[in-house]
């Protein structure tokens, strides 16, 4: 069994060089790594050529196209039986290919994906926002995990296919954002047994930058809006809960003014979440941070969401993307 790890890059050399560097640690051996940089300004040349002795690495630049195309360049340039999609923002545990291979030869399936964590080595801001991601509190209950609320959907920042299933489906749309929804969502339609490996996690770093961070989420929300056009069913109750909590919540700041005794669900979320990142991260700095980050993702979907919902569903105009020039810079 043979694995292809695809990796799109765009203008982010040094997360390139972690994540190389962590690949070089696997227990298990039997797979190549696929570089392909979109179109970036700042390419990633001179770290490629360090590890080129160290893993089966191939490099390939091409026009800018997003993640999707890129991905499905690589896919044609791969030669592994299945096809790991991986961010280039994750760094990767040294059994996360031996993980795939025993769940693979103990229960095959057809795609696959797994949980993020975050490493000991993030800042705290980091870990605010990975836990802002994965919290049961938030919209980690959304994503897929243990404890989902909705069936799993494999995401782009740690992703398998088999290559055939891969090649069936024709790889990735050209959406811009929301590709890999679009992917997990076809990949189920179709059929094919799509599973969860628990124990295959990585640490996703994602953006430090708040902003960037909030824009990522606002796209998110969008996505939402655009996927449910594509495929009505796709839309589920639990894809509504930030647009409600983001309304709701500017509802009780509001009339909190005037009632103080509406501040108190805002000021119970505050403490829920604090308190459970404080414990889950043994850090108050960081428990403190996750509200923050919590605030900003539940929001910035919620905005987006709600944005989509007017434009494309009330107002009935075509797909728009916010953010597209420089979301990925």
């Amino acid at each position: 069994m043979f694995f292809s790890i695809i990796i799109p890059v765009y203008n982010r050399p040094q997360e390139i060089d972690e994540l190389l560097e962590s690949l070089t640690y696997q227990t298990l051996s039997g797979f190549e790594v696929i570089i392909v940089e979109d179109g970036s300004n700042i390419d990633c040349c001179h770290i490629i050529e360090r590890y080129q002795s160290k893993l089966d690495l191939k490099y390939f630049f091409k026009p800018n196209s997003g993640p999707g195309g890129s991905r499905n360049y690589g896919a044609e340039r791969a030669s592994g039986d299945y096809f790991i999609i991986l961010d280039s923002d994750c760094l990767i545990p040294p059994t996360y290919i031996a993980e795939i291979h025993r769940e693979l030869k103990s229960n095959q399936c057809d795609a696959f994906g797994g949980p993020d964590r975050a490493d000991d080595s993030f800042t705290p801001k980091q870990k605010a926002i990975n836990y802002s991601m994965t919290s049961f509190f938030t919209t980690g209950g959304i994503r897929g995990g243990k404890k989902k609320l909705d069936k799993f959907y494999p995401r782009s920042f740690n992703m398998g296919i088999s290559r055939i299933a891969f090649n069936a489906l024709a790889g990735f749309s050209d959406m811009r954002f929301g590709e890999d929804i679009d992917f997990s969502i076809r990949l189920l339609k179709a059929g094919y047994n799509v599973r969860l490996f628990p124990e295959a996690w990585v640490f996703h770093k994602r953006r430090v930058d708040l902003w960037k961070f909030y824009k990522q989420v606002y796209n998110s929300g969008i996505a939402r809006i655009n996927l449910f056009l594509k495929y009505h069913d796709s839309l589920k109750l639990v894809h509504l809960l930030p647009a409600v909590f983001t309304i709701a919540t500017m509802f009780f700041l509001f009339l909190g003014f005037f009632y103080p005794y509406f501040f108190y669900p805002i000021i119970f979320y505050f403490l829920l979440i604090s308190s459970d990142s404080t414990f889950k991260n043994r850090s108050l700095k960081v428990g403190l941070l996750s509200v923050l980050a919590s605030f900003v993702q539940l929001f910035g979907y919620g905005l987006g969401f709600i944005k989509a919902f007017w434009i494309r569903i009330l107002l009935r105009k075509t797909e728009f993307k916010a953010f597209e020039k420089n979301f990925y810079k």
